[in-house]
């Protein structure tokens, strides 16, 4: 019996979390991703912007996707002052208000520049002082000028990632920086790992996408799916855990850790092929929750679903705590859970299945 998630698979995971992938610049990621997943696959191929895809059976005309993505959010610098300290902008969606007081790696030819969000003193502050912002949120290396931070190799345009490592809590929640979604494409290698220690035939081939630059509106998806111009694309990415303080489940839904992956509902869900998933969730018990998404998930499946003239897609999601800091937390049985119901989903689809509402 292979298992969703092993020892040698979690030192792996752990490994693929710590390395920074920032958008734009996920190859070192890609090429560790690539290397775990090669003795899972067939072939395999890699398009011009960095997105990795392992093939199974590629000689097969109809074309099953499992897809996640590869980038975590950033920073670019932006602007070094004349007395040594450095302003930024995102890549990404990444969050003003956890910067203060963090350490970052600045990303350089000469390598890794250490710095820090630097922040007043509380004895300095006032009760109206302004709050973090994009204008006020500083990186320090610890030089003097402007010329000294250039000489240690920092420009404009060099990404800026967090350091903050995996680390496991209470024994099974994973917590760290870029499960948002590299989670993901652990959880789709898995899969591979699977289907190869069990000796599964598929009568399809299988793409296992790890697509690049979501974080800034789809974009890896976008190329990838026109390449591929798959039949079926089933998608994993991360949603909220809503069972934290300070959210309003009114408006983002009733979603617990623990409680399983999560199913979306919405107009880029194929609804044929929604119903196959839930069908392999209750035959194998495998726990789910339940999530309506409005115009649009937000995620990769936008990208599969509209495009090549419609590709029947579909999202499950890993509910995750802390999202776009670099605490993301979630629970192991979800993320076993996960593997588990994309495996038994693809395991459900027929060769050359169609999908459509009504013929």
């Amino acid at each position: 019996m292979s298992k969703a998630i092993t020892s040698e698979s979690k030192d792996f995971l752990k490994k693929y979390l710590n390395n920074a992938a920032p958008t734009g610049f996920e190859a070192p990621g890609q090429k560790m991703w690539l290397e775990y997943i090669k003795p899972y696959i067939d072939d395999y191929m890699v398009d011009n912007y960095g997105t990795v895809v392992g093939i199974i059976n590629p000689e097969a005309k109809y074309k099953v996707v499992i897809e996640a993505h590869a980038d975590e959010i950033s920073w670019f610098v932006h602007y070094i002052t004349d007395d040594g300290f450095i302003y930024v902008r995102r890549n990404g969606g990444s969050d003003h208000m956890i910067a203060p007081s963090k350490r970052v790696n600045i990303h350089t030819d000469k390598g890794i520049v250490k710095a820090v969000f630097g922040w007043p003193a509380i004895h300095t502050r006032h009760e109206n002082d302004p709050k973090p912002s994009l204008k006020n949120i500083t990186l320090d290396c610890g030089c003097s000028d402007k010329e000294e931070v250039e000489k240690l190799g920092v420009h404009v345009g060099c990404v800026v990632t967090f350091e903050d490592d995996f680390m496991i809590l209470n024994e099974k929640r994973y917590v760290g920086r870029a499960l948002d979604n590299r989670v993901g494409g652990f959880m789709i290698a898995q899969v591979a790992r699977m289907l190869k220690e069990t000796n599964t035939e598929l009568p399809f081939g299988l793409y296992i996408v790890n697509s690049v630059q979501e974080e800034i509106g789809l974009r890896g998806a976008q190329m990838i799916a026109q390449k591929i111009k798959p039949d079926v694309a089933i998608i994993t990415d991360v949603c909220h855990d809503t069972n934290t303080p300070m959210i309003n489940k009114k408006e983002q839904g009733d979603l617990k850790g623990g409680k399983g992956p999560v199913l979306t509902y919405g107009p880029a869900v194929q609804n044929n092929l929604l119903k196959l998933i839930i069908e392999a969730a209750e035959k194998e018990e495998i726990p789910f929750q339940r999530l309506a998404a409005s115009r649009a998930t937000g995620t990769d499946t936008d990208a599969f679903a509209y495009s090549n003239e419609g590709v029947p897609a579909a999202l499950i999601s890993l509910p995750i705590r802390y999202m776009h800091t670099t605490v993301e937390m979630t629970h192991e049985e979800d993320v076993a859970n996960t593997i588990k119901l994309i495996l038994a989903s693809i395991k459900k689809i027929e060769n050359n299945q169609d999908f459509r509402y009504f013929k």
